[in-house]
């Protein structure tokens, strides 16, 4: 480990188990800082497709329109590990293959430090008989080509990117 000199460059300032232990603290505490003040959130999301080529789209208790599933990326999870348990948390559909990774976007509209991953699943089934609960009150796959009013805009843009190759958006 290098040694922080002074000014003059002369005296190290860390020097020792108790200096390079006061080093470690202090950059622990900005490591520290900069997440309080300054926290990112990754998020996933994503686009399931069944057999028959409709797509699974969720409605929140929470928030107006469908969506496509997904939430937050556990500690410890990847990211597709994330994409897959939130469309069975949210839907009960299952995967079964493994999602591919589409675009990573910035959402601004949550914060400046919120980024959503798109995954892509061409193999989607339902698993269970979906039941309404406290977070989702709706999930069922649509067909592309008649989908409900209420479309949210950017599920509406992602359906856009992935089905029609329109050209990929950085932001959510």
């Amino acid at each position: 480990m290098a040694e922080i000199g002074n000014r003059d460059g002369d005296v190290p300032l860390h020097s020792g188990p108790l200096g390079r232990l006061q080093a470690w603290l202090g950059r622990r505490a900005i490591a520290l800082a900069v997440r309080v003040r300054r926290p990112v959130s990754l998020g996933v999301r994503l686009l399931a497709l069944n057999a028959q080529g409709e797509i699974l789209l969720v409605r929140h208790t929470y928030l107006p329109g469908l969506m496509l599933p997904g939430g937050a990326v556990d500690p410890g999870e990847t990211c597709r590990e994330a994409a897959a348990r939130e469309v069975f948390e949210e839907a009960g559909a299952v995967i079964e293959s493994p999602p591919k990774l589409f675009h990573v976007y910035l959402n601004r509209r949550l914060a400046n430090r919120d980024h959503v991953v798109l995954f892509v699943s061409r193999d989607a089934r339902m698993d269970k008989t979906f039941k309404a609960g406290m977070e989702i009150v709706s999930a069922e796959f649509y067909s592309v080509d008649a989908l409900p009013e209420d479309v949210t805009p950017a599920t509406l843009a992602r359906l856009s990117e992935v089905l029609d190759g329109v050209e990929v958006s950085d932001e959510w």
